[in-house]
């Protein structure tokens, strides 16, 4: 299924669309495209926020660009990476049989596929502001990325991939 059909289907059952994905086989290209268009995605909800920033404080908004696509693009997927597999340790350690694979699909899959809400929450930053909404909305996506976590977390770990 492609990832455009994925996406709404993770937000009715992640745990189902985990076990579709690994169902697929081993494909680590795979996992570092999803991985890579998460923190892309990640990196494009932080414009408007950046933009309102350097019109706000006078500060060069290309440096502020320059210094998010590097935390984005190239630190986020190492330290998403760990993530993975201390999630997969922490697993194991409560007798789950799935693979580092499995827990490195869990986790970027949860990345991308809430990835709207992180391009709303960014919307909310550029044009709200700091405030009660923008709480709101960041408090529905770490709701939601921990929901899709957790859910495609339990389903590759019970090993019935």
């Amino acid at each position: 299924m492609p990832v455009t059909r994925d996406i709404p289907a993770t937000y009715r059952g992640p745990g189902r669309v985990v076990r579709r994905l690994l169902a697929a086989g081993h494909r680590e290209d795979r996992a570092l495209a999803y991985l890579m268009a998460g923190c892309v995605l990640m990196f494009l909800a932080q414009l408007p926020r950046l933009a309102r920033e350097a019109h706000l404080t006078g500060q060069e908004l290309n440096m502020l660009m320059g210094a998010s696509l590097m935390a984005w693009v190239f630190v986020a997927p190492l330290m998403l990476y760990c993530v993975a597999a201390l999630s997969h340790i922490v697993a194991k350690l409560m007798r789950g049989r799935g693979t580092w694979y499995s827990a490195r699909i869990a986790l970027f899959w949860a990345l991308l596929a809430s990835s709207p809400l992180v391009l709303l929450n960014g919307l909310v930053a550029g044009f709200i502001g700091p405030g009660l909404e923008l709480q709101l909305v960041g408090l529905a996506w770490i709701s939601v990325f921990a929901w899709f976590w957790i859910g495609g977390m339990l389903a590759a770990e019970k090993g019935a991939v």
